[in-house]
């Protein structure tokens, strides 16, 4: 396994969270560097692990596992988006648990070509999967005003959202934004912060969440969850920003969104998962000494009911 892929985040708590059967059967919807994978097959005797990721740079960490695991591990270049489709193709109507860390691989945020990064100059890309024909560049020439606004204001949680939508009007009125540098000097023109980097993480990620509809795609995903799982079967998600984690956080405790309590005729609560931490798992100071990039993880642990 390549190391330097990615480095696991709160990778015992995780793959302990799904509460192992040896003989179970398992999905990792973000493969990545394959580490929870690897963790996980370490555990199982004749279970089996299916995982999954768009990225067509993890396809050598994957036959590397294939070759390690044989039989017990099955690979998937797809989106989770439609996750159970494959689970059932493969001849499994419900599993025993399903994990899935939404971070941004270190690969894909040191990969300069990609985009994913403010510390590079290069094309606005942010593509999970490079097939797609949506990049962030198309968004920053096509979007509107107003929608430019809307995915800096929901998704980054920028307060000067129409400050920079405007002044990407602006910019475009004379010339197409082709390069991570020249978008850099917009938000320096408009944002003004002693805590430069933190905005430019905010702008950065409300783009990676539009050109890959991250949203969108995880509450397709959790909604599958529901009905892939088996009673008492796990569902751990690991997630790294407010707006994953309340959709993650609401799923869990009241079957929807929009963290509405919903009753049946007798005025009880439905409830499909039990939370198994109630209080969110965070990563302890010697890991984010370690993976600076763990700081912001949260951790949610359920159980199917």
């Amino acid at each position: 396994m390549k190391s330097e892929y990615h480095i696991p985040v709160l990778l015992k708590q995780s793959v302990d969270g799904l509460n192992i059967n040896p003989d179970g059967i398992y999905a990792d919807l973000t493969f990545g560097g394959g580490g929870h994978s690897e963790e996980i097959l370490k555990r199982l005797s004749n279970g089996k692990l299916f995982a999954f990721d768009q990225d067509a740079d993890v396809l050598e960490n994957a036959e590397e596992l294939s070759k390690k695991y044989k039989r017990k591990f099955v690979f998937f270049q797809a989106n989770f988006e439609f996750f159970s489709n494959f689970i059932r193709y493969a001849g499994f109507e419900k599993i025993d648990g399903i994990l899935a860390d939404l971070g941004v691989s270190s690969h894909q945020i040191n990969d300069a070509e990609r985009g994913f990064s403010f510390r590079f100059s290069g094309i606005p890309d942010m593509r999970m999967n490079r097939k797609s024909k949506k990049t962030s560049a198309n968004i920053l020439n096509e979007y509107s005003e107003e929608k430019l606004m809307y995915i800096f204001k929901t998704y980054g949680n920028l307060k000067s959202a129409r400050k920079l939508a405007s002044a990407i009007i602006e910019e475009r009125e004379t010339k197409q934004i082709k390069n991570t540098e020249q978008f850099n000097l917009l938000i320096d023109k408009t944002v003004k912060t002693k805590q430069k980097n933190k905005i430019y993480a905010k702008i950065y990620q409300a783009l990676r969440i539009e050109t890959n509809e991250e949203t969108e795609v995880l509450k397709k995903m959790l909604t599958q969850t529901a009905y892939s799982l088996k009673k008492g079967g796990r569902l751990v998600i690991l997630s790294y920003h407010s707006l994953e984690d309340r959709l993650v956080k609401n799923f869990i405790k009241y079957n929807n969104f929009e963290g509405n309590e919903e009753k049946d005729i007798f005025g009880n609560a439905e409830k499909l998962f039990k939370e198994i931490n109630r209080k969110v798992i965070i990563p302890d100071e010697k890991e984010i000494k370690e993976n600076n990039r763990a700081r912001s993880a949260k951790l949610r642990i359920a159980e199917r009911l």
